[in-house]
């Protein structure tokens, strides 16, 4: 209960410090103008901004709604759930700070970018989920184990109710952040989005205990707060092991690179593919290649031939921010 209390005082403040940052500096004084402001910056702020702003705000009323429920239903699944979507809360910072420090430019310190910040935030946002699981599941371990099942109190139907409001929230939000996530190719919004996914699991877990506990089985609600902390855990795993393959240039999925290839091969003057490699960096791909062309060209042919594929690769594949190109002499291995 306090750390809930804490996590929703913190993101009460940090939400007030976001949106006085970006829509006036002044809060206390009630202006139209700036409210109209207020509206235009977050409507021009990114689209994973957007998103992080809007699931603040969600899960705020979410986790609240929630704890109360909980409390007055006497639904241990269900206080469970809140502290699950209070710590939604607190990831999507996380989120926000990974977009923001992956979006600066390179430097001399930095001449590949920051991209891989957007990683860096995802497995925070991992190791986040998995603690949430391991509290919530260790807590029903223990009651599970102390037996004394009669003595359970029964939640009560507003616990119920709290539960199937959840289960449809979430799951809008998951689809939405997905959405969003995908069209800017996004790790870090990609695993805020899951993370609304496992909160949604949670409240369906949560509704099923709840369920049976009122139809006559406390000792039910207990075990949907096990069976929650195995889908959370799970969801942290998943977060965990793509942000993972980012980080160490994992090669791209043999569709994307499949795709390459294919706008490489299109360009006139391209005998041949002899070398290629691709890596993940952050949410960027590069790309690195030796092509085979006509070895009696020009060097100033052979270099517009490479400029050519170049330009090609970074403009068709989504997602690509640099293409290396190296042209060799083509060899006819029939000769």
């Amino acid at each position: 209960m306090v750390i809930l209390l804490l996590i929703i005082k913190f993101s009460v403040l940090k939400t007030r410090k976001i949106i006085s940052d970006k829509w006036g500096k002044d809060m206390n004084k009630p202006k139209i103008p700036n409210l109209f402001a207020g509206i235009k910056s977050f409507q021009n702020a990114g689209p994973a901004i957007r998103v992080s702003i809007i699931t603040i705000i969600v899960n705020m009323v979410l986790s609240v709604m929630k704890f109360i429920a909980g409390i007055i239903g006497n639904s241990g699944a269900m206080i469970s759930d809140a502290v699950h979507s209070a710590s939604d809360v607190f990831s999507t910072f996380v989120v926000i700070a990974g977009v923001k420090m992956s979006e600066k430019e390179e430097d001399r310190e930095h001449p590949y970018g920051h991209e891989r910040m957007e990683c860096v935030a995802a497995v925070i946002l991992a190791g986040l989920l998995a603690a949430v699981g391991f509290f919530i599941g260790f807590s029903g371990i223990k009651k599970i184990s102390g037996g004394g099942y009669d003595e359970l109190e029964v939640p009560g139907v507003f616990a119920l109710v709290a539960a199937v409001i959840s289960i449809a929230v979430k799951e809008w939000m998951f689809r939405y952040t997905r959405a969003v996530a995908k069209r800017v190719n996004s790790g870090a919004l990609m695993a805020d989005a899951w993370h609304h996914r496992s909160d949604a699991l949670s409240s369906v877990g949560s509704f099923v205990g709840i369920l049976f506990a009122i139809l006559g089985y406390p000792v039910m609600d207990s075990v949907a707060s096990v069976i929650i902390s195995v889908c959370i855990i799970k969801a942290a795993y998943d977060v965990f092991k793509d942000a993972f393959d980012k980080m160490v240039d994992h090669s791209c999925d043999d569709e994307t690179e499949s795709e390459i290839r294919s706008i490489v091969m299109e360009i006139d003057g391209v005998k041949g593919i002899d070398v290629f490699k691709t890596r993940i960096f952050g949410a960027k791909i590069y790309v690195d290649m030796e092509i085979s062309a006509d070895g009696d060209m020009t060097l100033r042919d052979a270099h517009e031939i490479a400029e050519k594929v170049h330009d090609a690769v970074e403009e068709k594949c989504t997602g690509c921010k640099h293409c290396m190109v190296h042209v060799n002499p083509y060899v006819d291995d029939e000769k």
